[in-house]
C-alpha cells in the first residue's frame, strides 16, 4: 500500500521551512497549519501524517501535552489551539480510535505490519513501531510506499 501525504504537509521537505519562525508567523504562513505541525511537533518525532489518527485521538493528545508518551510536549496555549484545531480537521473522520491513541495500535497499522516478526521492533537499528523512518526512507516526507521499505537487520 502507498500512503502519500497531502502536499502541504511536505513543504518542510521542499526547503520552505524556514528555521527561527516563530510559532505564530508558521501559522499566519501555512493556512491550515501544515507548516506549525512540522516546526512544532517535528522537532522531536516525524510529523506523523494527521490521516493516520481519527479527531478524536488528536483532540485527546493535543489536551495531554505535558504527559505526552511520557514526556513533557507542553505548547504556548495559542500554539496549542492552532495545532489541535489543524489537526481535528485533518483527522481520519469515522477512523476508529486506536488502543492509547497510538498509530502503532490502529487496525490499519497492525494490518500493513502484520508479517513482521514481533523481534523487528526490538532491533538496535529499528527501536519501536513508532520510528517509521528506520525502515520507510521517506517518512519524514509522508511517503510509505510499501515497495521501497527496507527492513534493517
Amino acid at each position: 500500500m502507498t500512503f502519500r501525504l497531502r502536499p502541504l504537509l511536505t513543504m518542510a521537505t521542499a526547503g520552505l521551512l524556514a528555521p527561527g519562525l516563530s510559532p505564530a508567523a508558521s501559522a499566519d504562513n501555512a493556512p491550515d497549519g501544515s507548516l506549525l505541525y512540522r516546526q512544532e511537533c517535528g522537532s522531536c518525532h516525524t510529523a506523523f501524517p494527521p490521516q493516520l489518527l481519527p479527531p478524536a485521538s488528536w483532540s485527546a493528545l493535543m489536551n495531554d501535552l505535558p504527559h505526552h508518551f511520557g514526556t513533557d510536549a507542553s505548547l504556548e496555549p495559542e500554539v496549542r489551539r492552532r495545532l489541535a484545531a489543524w489537526l481535528a480537521g485533518q483527522g481520519a473522520a469515522g477512523r476508529p480510535r486506536p488502543e492509547a491513541d497510538r498509530i502503532t495500535r490502529s487496525g490499519w497499522f497492525r494490518h500493513e505490519h502484520s508479517e513482521l516478526a514481533p523481534t523487528v521492533w526490538s532491533r538496535p537499528s529499528v527501536k519501536s513501531p513508532s520510528h517509521c523512518g528506520a525502515c520507510h526512507a521517506s517518512a519524514d516526507s509522508g511517503v510509505f510506499d510499501e515497495h521501497n521499505v527496507r527492513i534493517p537487520r
